[in-house]
């Protein structure tokens, strides 16, 4: 399972309160956040915007209403820029329904939820905000790597004060 990481790929792999996170930019931009298992070795190579990133991460596990504000380069199709910009708009604390935001953008709720889970800078663009409806989580990350994600997605809920603690 391992080899489907390629762990070369990252510029750093970073201890994060749930586990690692794996990083990935041009020198200008943060181009993708990949959540990875807690035993995956850690390591960085220096650059002023993986300390910029480390400084605003530790900003947000002490103040969850903590707002991002680093460079990062999107791809992706045009109906799912369209939903990371509005994922992105989702303040700490609160949380969307897919079927709002696909009513916003004139989308489905399914198609919501792909781009979703596409997104490659989670955290950054805060995609565990977006939840199904009648109060269930909705999915995270896509099973990425063949994991299940959705104890991250609580453990950031919990973290930002939209579900309570276990």
């Amino acid at each position: 399972m391992r080899d489907l990481w390629k762990l070369d790929q990252y510029q750093a792999i970073l201890a994060v309160p749930f586990g690692r996170i794996g990083v990935v930019h041009d020198g200008s931009g943060l181009q993708r956040l990949d959540f990875l298992p807690p035993d995956t070795a850690l390591h960085i190579q220096p650059h002023p915007l993986l300390d910029e990133l480390c400084e605003q991460l530790e900003c947000y596990w002490q103040v969850p209403a903590f707002r991002f504000e680093l460079p990062y380069t999107l791809q992706g199709t045009a109906h799912q820029l369209n939903v990371w910009r509005e994922i992105s708009g989702i303040p700490s604390g609160s949380v969307r329904r897919y079927g709002d935001i696909a009513r916003k953008i004139a989308s489905a709720p399914r198609a919501v939820g792909q781009a979703c889970g596409r997104n490659p800078l989670p955290l950054l663009i805060p995609c565990h905000r977006v939840v199904g409806s009648a109060g269930a989580l909705g999915g995270f990350n896509s099973g990425r790597n063949g994991f299940d994600w959705l104890p991250v997605k609580r453990w950031l809920l919990r973290h930002e004060g939209v579900i309570a603690g276990e």
